[in-house]
């Protein structure tokens, strides 16, 4: 690995050692959205082994953010259905190399993740 990868990998190692909760949480849906689309343009073109990196990225991203939810919150169970059909849903697009299932991962992640970044942006504003 030459001398600039190491200084941006180790950038993106310090942003995330250094990042509150609320920030974890967003870069991770920030990756899991970047991982859908380009899971789903991968199977567009039909290079299987790019989609299936991806949606298992997705997929392992999924799994931490439900990992995650702690019972002392009364949205965790709504919460942790979504990221089980996330999942089930991934897997069934990932092995049925399915970019329209793929494509409906999208559209439920979107708006979770604008969700997520504006309560982030809320807890920030507050600790000002």
């Amino acid at each position: 690995m030459n001398a600039a990868l190491r200084a941006q990998q180790r950038y993106r190692e310090d942003a995330v050692l250094s990042a509150p909760p609320e920030r974890l949480v967003t870069m991770l849906y920030d990756r899991l959205l970047l991982d859908i689309e380009r899971g789903e343009t991968a199977q567009r073109a039909e290079d299987w082994a790019e989609a299936n990196a991806q949606l298992q990225h997705a997929q392992a991203i999924v799994s931490e953010l439900s990992s995650s939810l702690t019972d002392d919150w009364n949205g965790s169970a709504g919460l942790r259905s979504v990221y089980l059909f996330l999942s089930q849903t991934l897997i069934g697009a990932n092995i049925g190399r399915d970019p329209e299932r793929t494509r409906a991962c999208h559209g439920i992640v979107a708006p979770l993740r604008d969700a997520w970044h504006e309560a982030a942006r809320t807890v920030a504003e507050s600790r000002a």
